[in-house]
């Protein structure tokens, strides 16, 4: 029986789904902290202090849990692109991205506020592109409407069309939460995922 409560520091509809994979009861609460970059921080750094900042800040008001904080940036060129939220940003993202390669950064946090303790990591994942035309670019963009996807696509829908090939640990980093890594982690804080069933 897994003794703290396990909370997801997220309301994230795509990272909850990645959660439900392993069948581990949770909770989710959502953050609320400002996510704005700091002058000077790159991707990692970004990554790393939000989510510990967002694991942190559900803890607090909760006695013996555990809490996973997340959050991923996307960056082509050495430039951080997030979320496009309209058809033009999109279009523009994916027209960028053609024939290139964009990282994933997904920071990833597992913070024990019975011993304020944390671990935290960054995991890379590279998606290659394709080279897109206009026409697949729209095509796809208006098929599926990824305008809440740092990088305008879900690879876990037609997005995946739009690649030619896909480097990393864990295809779930690219989603938003790393499970391979968080399974080592809980491991390390004594819960046996395998053993919950």
């Amino acid at each position: 029986m897994i003794k703290q409560t396990l909370i997801l520091a997220s309301t994230s509809p795509f990272r909850q789904q990645l959660l439900e994979k392993i069948n581990v009861p949770f909770q989710c609460i959502s953050p609320n902290i400002d996510e704005t970059p700091l002058a000077d921080e790159t991707a990692e750094m970004l990554v790393q202090r939000l989510s510990i900042a967002k694991a942190r800040a559900v803890a607090l008001p909760h006695g013996n849990c555990l809490v996973i904080g997340g959050d991923q940036v996307a960056v082509i060129n050495g430039k951080i692109i997030g979320k496009p939220h309209n058809f033009d940003n999109a279009f523009a993202q994916l027209k960028q991205a053609s024939g290139q390669t964009i990282t994933f950064y997904s920071g990833l946090c597992l913070y024990n506020s019975a011993t304020n303790t944390h671990q935290v990591v960054v995991e890379p994942f590279k998606v290659h592109f394709r080279a897109l035309s206009d026409a697949m670019i729209s095509g796809y963009l208006h098929s599926e409407q990824p305008y809440q996807c740092a990088g305008s696509f879900k690879s876990e829908g037609l997005g995946i069309a739009l690649f030619s090939r896909l480097e990393g640990k864990d295809p779930n980093a690219l989603v938003g939460l790393p499970l391979i890594t968080l399974i080592e982690m809980l491991n390390n804080e004594g819960i046996e995922v395998l053993e919950h069933q």
